[in-house]
């Protein structure tokens, strides 16, 4: 079966040390986790920030005064996916390393769990939707060959 088609704008803002970020986000892995995330066509922006306009994003929408890792803007899921997914770099970072996983294996999770979002899913309704996606994100991520998310060892 081929995967949906993804228009892709990944972006970087002003980081103080964007290069670990880069190097852990090549564009062709980026579009092959968020594609293998899609039921259908999409258009989505990535863009990698600092502390402060995550944070600034996360208290503006969602009235929240704290940087989170992912923040995801649905705009349409029909006739395609259109969505902006807002990572905030110091955050995945700190995540990452308190988890003992690579920058890259983090990353790729976020942007799943963003692409779900966008399209519909949403943890936050209720514990059985929380884990049907977070089944979703491990099924997806076991397809692209990386580990389950969830799983503390």
């Amino acid at each position: 079966m081929a995967l949906p088609s993804l228009s892709l704008s990944l972006q970087f803002g002003a980081l103080q040390d964007a290069a670990p970020h880069r190097a852990a986000l090549p564009r062709h892995k980026v579009m092959r986790w968020i594609r293998h995330a899609l039921d259908t066509d999409a258009e989505i922006t990535v863009r990698i920030v600092d502390a402060e306009e995550g944070q600034a994003l996360n208290r503006d929408y969602r009235h929240k005064d704290y940087a989170t890792n992912v923040l995801t803007f649905d705009y349409a899921t029909e006739p395609v996916v259109m969505a902006d997914l807002v990572l905030c770099a110091p955050v995945v970072a700190r995540e990452a390393a308190d988890l003992g996983k690579p920058l890259a294996e983090h990353y790729a999770h976020l942007l799943v769990h963003g692409a779900l979002h966008a399209q519909g899913w949403d943890h936050e309704t209720g514990e059985e939707d929380a884990q049907a996606m977070e089944a979703r994100e491990t099924q997806i991520l076991a397809g692209l060959g990386e580990p389950d998310p969830y799983r503390r060892d």
